[in-house]
């Protein structure tokens, strides 16, 4: 299955009890230096610019159906090809520096946002019951769900599948986003829809749709719905940075690649605004039972993120197994809030040598604070300022001989590499439990914001105590979930 990591952590004195025995010598460290490719980075930046897509993938014509409502209807394998926003969409962007601050300022709004939708969710306080927007809508839009980044046509990192929805299938490029649940696409008639790339939705030429009634499940499952007529399910979800959607909740056939879902619940939006520009909804993976993964009844799914300066695609895959010597950690999930992923982090190394940070950084409380969730929306890896404190320090000691540049948005720890074509930097590791670590390319961590030569270190510390991996972080490896088994895998090199 390709080129695989399997490396034991060489500080047994860091694990509890059933670990302080084990001998140091058996135990291996990743290299204490990585090479960043600079001239490679950079020339990425010009062309991401300049680069003007004008063909779009192929789509196989549906052939298999399957039922989102019987457990038994979970195929061997579904896979579909997963594209960077830049592969879709011509940046408006004149540079790439502002590429990049339009990215950071989205990317602070959705951490926001999933702050906001815990803390929430561990005070005990619904949505529904707090004051909605003022949208002017015939429904209105609660302003606390946690947020679709960056969907507009300036790009930031998104990225795209391409969905088909109805009988027969319309083809329609969606946000994949393993923090949200409730899938949602646009519809006519609009009262009010942004612009897509992909003509609206139209579900009066789909033989599947089918309009949720009030009682039904899946309409109790929605954190804020409404009834229309008494009858029909009317749903409404909005996000921290002003965007939002509102409008039936109906039961529709989704098509991926060959394969077609029956009776999946999905929102059919007629009020829509927002970032969303160019994607036509979104695909939820999250881990609540409204989720696209949860009703196809997945026991597993994984994807993998190639660079979002690229324009080539990877694939995302529900039921595969992973593969042998997959570096794998505990799944974790937070009884206040089934949608994250939380993950079994146990430290965090720099060159070699084990931070001094505390198991408690990355590990939830019992109410349900804490801990640190995988995310495919977030950007930017986000630490608790403590812990980002210790790792910035440990990352500036071993980079102090290159030269220094002014801070960037939220990085403040950023190097002038306008004369270079390589640097070595410090490898920066994750361990996890029973001895895994996974070593993280330069290039995931060290990033350009101009195209001049200023890269910054690509993490960002938080007051919140929830902390992020990012998807900058997450690019070029395969990340899976295995939900039965309750384990979180990462594969580098398989995109």
């Amino acid at each position: 299955m390709g080129f695989l990591f399997a490396l034991l952590f060489a500080g047994c004195f860091f694990f509890t009890a059933p670990f302080v025995g084990c001998s140091r010598s058996l135990l291996q460290t990743p290299q204490p230096t990585t090479a960043l490719d600079v001239a490679e980075a950079l020339v990425k930046t010009k062309n991401v610019i300049s680069f003007d897509p004008t063909k779009k993938p192929a789509f196989t014509p549906l052939d298999q159906s399957l039922s989102a409502s019987s457990p038994s209807s979970s195929p061997s394998s579904i896979s579909l090809q997963i594209h960077p926003r830049v592969s879709i969409h011509k940046s408006s962007h004149l540079d790439y520096k502002a590429l990049t601050l339009s990215r950071l300022q989205r990317d602070s709004a959705r951490v926001s946002s999933l702050v906001t939708r815990l803390n929430l969710a561990v005070n005990g306080i619904s949505r529904s019951a707090l004051k909605p927007l003022d949208t002017g809508l015939e429904f209105g839009a609660e302003d606390l769900e946690g947020p679709i980044v960056s969907g507009s046509s300036q790009g930031s990192g998104e990225y795209f599948s391409r969905v088909g929805i109805g009988k027969p299938p319309s083809q329609i490029y969606m946000v994949l986003d393993t923090g949200s649940d409730v899938n949602w696409v646009q519809c006519a008639p609009c009262a009010d829809c942004y612009q897509q790339s992909d003509p609206i939705f139209e579900p009066s030429l789909s033989s599947s749709y089918s309009p949720l009634k009030c009682d039904t499940q899946q309409c109790k499952y929605l954190d804020d719905s409404e009834c229309r007529n008494d009858r029909t399910c009317v749903y409404e979800v909005s996000y921290g940075d002003g965007s939002y959607t509102v409008g039936d909740f109906v039961t529709e056939t989704i098509t991926l690649g060959s394969d077609s879902v029956n009776n999946v619940a999905i929102g059919c939006g007629h009020n829509n605004e927002g970032l969303f520009v160019g994607a036509g909804g979104l695909l939820g993976l999250g881990g609540g039972p409204l989720s696209f993964t949860s009703q196809l009844n997945a026991s597993s799914f994984s994807y993998c993120l190639v660079d979002r300066d690229s324009d080539s695609a990877s694939t995302l895959e529900f039921d595969s197994s992973f593969p042998p010597n997959t570096i794998t950690a505990p799944l974790i999930r937070n009884h206040q809030l089934d949608t994250f992923y939380y993950i079994g982090l146990t430290g965090i190394s720099v060159g070699g040598e084990l931070l001094p940070i505390p198991e408690s950084a990355f590990q939830m409380d019992e109410s349900g604070n804490g801990g640190i969730i995988v995310d495919s929306g977030t950007a930017v890896t986000r630490l608790q300022s403590d812990t980002y404190n210790v790792l910035r320090d440990a990352f500036a000691k071993g980079t102090k001989n290159l030269p220094s540049a002014d801070s960037v948005a939220l990085f403040d720890t950023c190097y002038n590499l306008s004369t270079k074509s390589s640097v070595d930097v410090p490898t920066l590791s994750l361990h996890f439990p029973e001895g895994k670590v996974l070593p993280l390319p330069a290039k995931n961590y060290m990033i350009p914001v101009d195209s001049v030569g200023t890269f910054c270190f690509a993490f960002a510390p938080t007051s919140s105590s929830l902390s992020i991996i990012g998807n900058v972080q997450q690019q070029g490896t395969r990340v899976g979930f295995d939900l039965g088994n309750s384990r979180v895998g990462f594969v580098p090199n398989k995109c």
